[in-house]
């Protein structure tokens, strides 16, 4: 056993060292949206992956304590939002609420979908599925439409690591 790892139960207490594990693992940064009956409706999620190019679907988890799970479990369209280095405010602004979009630069794009702009790509998707997953939903889209900035030297992306946001700095590498 590597003595540099703390060994812990996964079920111990409330979550704490399970959640501290999980934050060791860095991930990009997304805002979900759909189109309700009272309007757009918005989520912060880091769970964003990609399944299959054929056909073309990606993933996503809702947690089910979320006021906003039922929404995006029921919709039948979501637009998944790849965020920019610039754009934590956007992210901590949809972590906690949903509905205000006030102050952020959208338009209505494909299925009537809310589409932030300045972001670094868009996967407009039609809900394919909806997977019970312990205290999440695991939401599976087929790509309907997909949009990115032009040139792939434009932006970096925001990251999310040990509850920090920050960015990718690239290693050098011997030559």
């Amino acid at each position: 056993m590597d003595d540099n790892l703390i060994s812990f139960a996964p079920e111990a207490e409330d979550g704490a060292p399970l959640r501290a594990a999980f934050g060791r693992f860095g991930t990009g940064v997304t805002v979900i949206t759909t189109q309700t009956e009272t309007g757009p409706l918005g989520m912060t999620a880091n769970s964003f992956s990609s399944v299959s190019l054929e056909p073309p679907l990606v993933l996503w988890s809702a947690a089910l304590r979320s006021k906003r799970h039922d929404a995006f479990a029921r919709a039948r369209h979501f637009c998944i939002h790849i965020l920019a280095e610039d754009q934590a405010a956007l992210a901590l602004h949809f972590a906690g609420q949903g509905h205000d979009f006030s102050g952020f630069d959208w338009h209505e794009g494909p299925e009537g979908l809310p589409t932030l702009a300045g972001v670094l790509a868009t996967f407009h998707c039609e809900t394919h599925a909806v997977h019970p997953a312990g205290d999440h939903s695991v939401i599976l889209g087929r790509i309907r439409h997909a949009a990115q900035r032009h040139g792939d030297s434009e932006g970096a992306g925001l990251l999310f690591d040990r509850g920090r946001f920050g960015t990718f700095l690239p290693q050098k590498t011997g030559q």
